[in-house]
């Protein structure tokens, strides 16, 4: 047991404790708990926002992607990266201008409330809990690690400290754990990268001529094509990932908490330029990893360099800092990763426990007539419930590479939530038939095909092959969201459906001016 990585550890959940109690100090209404009262700057929100997505998928699956598979792991990332300016010129700003609690908000402005709600929210549970599981993964592991008890009581002791942080502080306990945890992962990151790179006299082209050297791949692990069988599948991915970030509900939840639309997009340059700067600095990291970790048969099972690494294929990061900081910053890093999951799972519980009680609990079942205070008290309750799945989920998905799960989530976000999102926004013929039925169909299309891929029907359920030949379904399943959208919608002469079109234009003119958007309320 590496004490002082414990002391370490222990210092951090503190830390983010005594955040949260003073945030429950402020914490007074659903304005408060939703979206910490528009009160968040936009270089605040950037950070938190980039707190926010840089997951344990960041700090721990990217590193063992760039490990494992050198250049493909950093082609892999560049689409994560690449769906901030779709971000920052399509959603941000609107986004903000429609001054709501949660996208669903967004999506039912001018449509049925009802059935828009009840699907839409649908929808951003599935993608929670599919995120939810790559953090209850890395924060098992990681413990399980650190502390050296079992996997399963790991993932129930993070799911327990996530409820206390979003039952207790809500918003502004989410927003500034994930701010802190930003700062870290920037400090923690910058110097893993200094310290790894001095054992090669800081030259990347040492660094990759010893990585190239000692890797089974050889030269080939800095070509690409090592990851995916088919450029069906590297394009796939590539679709799920631009267009996936624009349909997480977490990271869309955040715009509300600024108070104007120019803080909205500030907030997007602020994540992107950190989030850019972390990627490039993890592919440097992996490629150290490979022959500071990778050669050292102490990282390794039985002693035996090449086998199975201690703690998990997603340590690689973690041996890397020992190796290079010694058990201090060893224990640095496991703080700083396990507040990265804290943060991430803290907003994606808030994001779904919203969905349950902000839009199915006072929007559907209330129509609107509720209270702050029963709505507060419903979405802790909806807490409590995602929090019990989480666990349940993290440790039935026990060793999947995290890097990976994070592109199953946003195979369903770049599915069901964005072609509905961004044609609310942008198209004057949407109708709530053609929203409801093209959120059902991206939904139910890529989940099926996600069970159907050889990532879950053949390496989790255990069946011989898959069904479905490719893992990631975007490629087929976006477009055929925005089809049964569009043609749902064409076809729909309902009166309601002309009373719907012309909405459009008074919602337009708030979304491109901020003129009548009101600040966000519960009702």
């Amino acid at each position: 047991m590496n004490l002082q990585a414990i002391a370490m550890f222990l210092l951090f959940v503190a830390l983010t404790l005594g955040i949260t109690y003073r945030a429950s100090s402020r914490t007074r209404t659903a304005n408060d708990f939703f979206t910490a009262g528009g009160g968040i700057t936009g270089m605040q929100n950037g950070l938190a926002v980039a707190g926010d997505y840089m997951s344990a998928a960041t700090l721990l699956g990217v590193v063992s992607l760039v490990y494992a598979r050198g250049f493909d792991g950093l082609l892999y990332i560049v689409g994560f990266f690449i769906g901030w300016p779709v971000m920052l010129f399509l959603m941000a700003e609107r986004l903000r201008n429609l001054g709501k609690f949660t996208f669903v908000d967004i999506i039912s402005d001018r449509l049925d409330p009802v059935s828009t709600r009840c699907i839409a929210a649908a929808s951003s549970l599935v993608v929670v809990l599919l995120y939810l599981i790559v953090q209850m993964v890395g924060a098992g592991e990681l413990v399980q690690l650190l502390f050296g008890i079992d996997y399963a009581y790991a993932v129930v002791g993070v799911g327990a400290l996530m409820m206390i942080y979003v039952t207790v502080g809500g918003m502004i306990a989410t927003t500034w754990v994930q701010i802190v945890k930003a700062v870290l992962l920037l400090f923690g990151g910058s110097l893993l990268m200094l310290l790894a790179l001095g054992h090669f006299g800081f030259s990347l082209e040492a660094l990759a001529a010893r990585a190239i050297a000692v890797h089974r791949s050889g030269p080939a692990l800095l070509a690409p094509g090592t990851l995916f069988a088919d450029p069906v599948s590297a394009l796939s991915l590539c679709v799920a990932t631009v267009l996936g970030l624009s349909g997480l509900p977490h990271i869309l939840m955040r715009f509300f908490t600024v108070p104007n639309a120019c803080e909205a997009r500030k907030s997007v340059l602020v994540a992107s330029t950190c989030i850019g700067y972390m990627f490039l600095a993890m592919f440097a990291i992996g490629l150290a990893a490979i022959v500071i970790v990778g050669t050292e048969p102490r990282y390794f099972e039985g002693g035996q360099v090449g086998g199975k690494l201690l703690g998990g294929g997603n340590m690689v990061a973690m041996h890397l800092a020992s190796a290079t900081g010694g058990n201090l910053f060893l224990g640095f890093l496991a703080a700083v990763a396990f507040a990265t999951i804290l943060a991430v799972v803290s907003g994606l519980t808030l994001a779904g426990a919203s969905a349950i009680s902000h839009d199915i609990y006072a929007g559907v079942l209330r129509r609107g007539s509720t209270t702050d205070a029963a709505e507060v008290s419903v979405t802790k309750k909806a807490t409590l419930a995602i929090g019990i799945v989480a666990v349940l989920l993290g440790i039935a998905f026990k060793g999947q590479n995290l890097a990976f799960l994070v592109a199953l989530a946003f195979n369903v976000a770049a599915s069901a939530n964005f072609p509905v999102l961004v044609l609310s926004m942008y198209w004057r013929g949407l109708t709530t038939r053609g929203a409801v039925w093209g959120v059902a169909s991206g939904l139910a299309s890529s989940v099926a095909l996600v069970i159907l891929s050889p990532a879950v029907w053949k390496n989790v359920l255990g069946h011989p092959s898959a069904i479905f030949p490719y893992d990631h379904p975007a490629l087929f399943t976006v477009p055929l969201a925005f089809l049964v959208t569009f043609l749902c919608s064409r076809f729909d002469r309902s009166a309601r459906a002309e009373s719907e079109r012309l909405a459009f234009d008074a919602q337009l003119v708030r979304a491109q001016t901020g003129h009548g958007a009101e600040a966000p309320s519960s009702h």
